[in-house]
């Protein structure tokens, strides 16, 4: 057993980790881009979070080869980290070290279920600087918009996308008071395909109009190819550039634990059907699946690799 700043974790040996990642499409490599945390619970518990960190965590168990790319401090859970991630069969090679910020930590407290969050600025994950790996390696560059609050990770991140020819897929995770709209913009007029709840949509869109026309709207106006918006307990939809509307909605009725992370279960199984291909109505109906079950556990991340087994074997993976 392993232990992450105070929670315990089941171990994986790295020749595990590797029985799923031989299977994976190894010339092709999905970079995540952004912060890496750990999220204390009012119930005293410490556990692995970050949405980019969470959707490669995911990816890794799923049989993939995600590039993580992010920044931690010297510190104890920088460690714990960095040893967690190679547990997992995770490269580190993204991962940097930071002599003068500390590792990122979020205080989770909830308000009639739904999660908030008291993020601290001038963390690690907001000093990223450029990474080893060459950005023609990468088919799709994944990112959220929390660790773009800082010029050195926004400035980072500018040039990767400058340098590579990926697709990229943005998740937008609206916290306040780090996000700006006009700065959002930009990164949404780069973008080719974005993912965000239904609250974040209507702060970003006209209030006129139904769903799927503020789906349209946010679409044409920064020339993307998809629109992904979660609805909570109500599902997700998802709009296309060809104007194909798609919607899924969880198959029964769910057991709740914590709604944290679900919508980065939901993006890693989008992320893992751009990369094999599968059929947009069949990507959205696993994606769903695998963020019900998430929110059956405790935080954003799952230490058991019995979990993952069903999917892989369902989705021939």
């Amino acid at each position: 057993m392993h232990r992450i700043s105070g929670e315990t974790y089941n171990g994986l040996l790295p020749n595990a980790a590797m029985t799923l990642t031989n299977k994976s499409h190894q010339s092709q490599h999905i970079a995540l881009f952004g912060e890496v945390l750990i999220d204390q619970f009012p119930d005293g518990q410490h556990i692995l979070g970050g949405a980019p960190f969470n959707v490669a965590w995911h990816l890794q168990a799923l049989g993939q080869l995600p590039y993580f790319i992010s920044r931690v401090g010297t510190d104890a859970i920088g460690k714990q980290i960095h040893r967690a991630m190679t547990a997992w069969g995770m490269s580190v090679d993204g991962l940097q070290t930071d002599n003068e910020h500390p590792t990122g930590t979020v205080a989770v407290s909830f308000d009639q279920g739904e999660p908030h969050y008291e993020i601290l600025a001038d963390q690690a994950y907001d000093f990223i600087a450029t990474p080893k790996q060459k950005p023609d390696s990468f088919c799709v560059i994944y990112h959220g918009t929390l660790a773009l609050r800082n010029d050195v990770s926004a400035h980072t991140l500018q040039s990767l996308i400058a340098k590579s020819q990926a697709k990229v897929f943005i998740d937008v995770n609206l916290r306040e008071p780090w996000w700006n709209k006009a700065t959002l913009v930009q990164w949404l007029n780069q973008a080719h395909w974005v993912k965000l709840n239904q609250a974040e949509l209507m702060r970003l869109s006209p209030p006129a109009g139904t769903l799927p026309e503020q789906m349209r709207w946010l679409l044409s106006q920064h020339q993307l190819d998809a629109v992904i918006v979660t609805c909570g307990s109500a599902g997700a939809l998802a709009l296309t550039d060809t104007d194909e509307l798609l919607t899924v909605a969880p198959a029964h009725a769910l057991t709740v634990v914590d709604t944290v992370g679900a919508g980065d279960a939901f993006s890693a199984v989008l992320l893992l059907g751009l990369l094999h291909d599968w059929p947009l109505a069949t990507t959205l109906q696993r994606a769903q699946a695998f963020a019900s079950a998430l929110v059956g556990q405790r935080g954003a991340t799952v230490q058991d690799l019995l979990f993952y087994q069903p999917f892989i074997a369902d989705w021939s993976l």
